[in-house]
């Protein structure tokens, strides 16, 4: 589901992030909501006249399941783990735009290193379509949340920067047609 506009009562309470603000507040079980946006599983929602941002691991507040956990085979290769990766980038999502963070150029550089134990550290460098988006640390948490998900992967490091800064152009030819932007 992307676009849904379903009507829900949160079934308890549950903390959703102000978008753009980037603000945890509680919303407290008997509000009424609208689903905007489900997306990667987490959700956007409409309560008061405010957007709010829903984890994954709070869909049961909405009525929803979470999705289920990612797998990889048991002696994953390094492509593996890399097609994983992506994967899971592509099931990251900005709250106000309905495309995936890959699609929308943001993901410049991931990295996989084997460590010695077996297991793997993971190195992301991801930009924002603005400096200024509130929604910055949201969207590396989701991605380390996500990537985290991974079974045999011990460290993640997601760096932010803004060089060189977004540019629409770098959006995949699928975004900008969803966007309207071709």
């Amino acid at each position: 589901m992307s676009q849904s506009d379903e009507r829900v009562t949160l079934t308890r309470d549950v903390v959703g992030v102000l978008i753009p603000a980037g603000t945890h507040v509680e919303l407290p079980e008997g509000v009424e909501a609208v689903i905007t946006q489900a997306l990667g599983g987490s959700y956007t929602v409409l309560v008061e006249g405010h957007l709010f941002r829903i984890p994954a691991e709070d869909a049961d507040a909405l009525g929803k399941q979470a999705a289920a956990k990612v797998k990889l085979p048991e002696h994953a290769t390094d492509e593996d783990v890399e097609k994983a990766v992506y994967a899971q980038l592509m099931t990251c999502y900005d709250p106000e735009i309905p495309i995936n963070i890959v699609d929308l150029g943001l993901v410049y550089e991931s990295s996989i290193e084997l460590q010695p134990d077996g297991t793997r550290h993971v190195k992301i460098v991801m930009t924002l379509t603005a400096p200024g988006c509130g929604m910055g640390d949201i969207l590396v948490n989701d991605v380390k949340e996500k990537v985290g998900h991974l079974p045999g992967i011990s460290q993640i490091d997601v760096e932010m920067t803004f060089d060189p800064p977004w540019r629409m152009d770098m959006m995949s030819e699928e975004a900008r047609l969803q966007s309207g932007l071709m």
